[in-house]
């Protein structure tokens, strides 16, 4: 499994919001320009936050995006998993994926499963608090 720019941004603009607090909105410019990402880019990103609940928008003067709860409140894994889809490290593990034929006889299924658990619970377990705490 490998994390792609757009699950790394998210989690880049979340932990930027996380340090900003609750009380004033950032501006996306401003976030694209410091972490050197195009703003473009970061406007394909921001809709899926927005619409799963995790950040609101502002326009106009004085606007911007801001989170809607406690740092310690967000887990990484929910954030990559509506960035990149299911954190899984094959396709037939995948919510959704046709039922593998082999699954029965498959002697590496219960290793992609434990993995998948694995990486599932860790990123589970780490918050944009706990993100803050490691920059700073």
């Amino acid at each position: 499994m490998m994390v792609s720019t757009r699950g790394r941004y998210a989690l880049r603009v979340m932990v930027e919001l996380a340090e900003h607090g609750p009380d004033g909105y950032v501006a996306m410019k401003d976030v694209a320009e410091k972490h050197g990402i195009s703003l473009k880019y970061l406007e394909k990103i921001l809709p899926v936050l927005v619409a799963n609940g995790l950040i609101e928008g502002v326009t106009g003067k004085g606007g911007g995006y801001r989170l809607l709860r406690k740092p310690e409140e967000y887990r990484i894994g929910e954030i990559l998993r509506l960035t990149e889809g299911d954190l899984v490290p094959v396709a037939c593990m995948a919510n959704g994926a046709e039922r593998c034929t082999h699954e029965c006889d498959c002697r590496t299924h219960t290793l992609w499963s434990g993995l998948t658990e694995t990486v599932n619970d860790y990123l589970d377990g780490v918050t944009l608090a706990d993100l803050m705490r490691k920059e700073q």
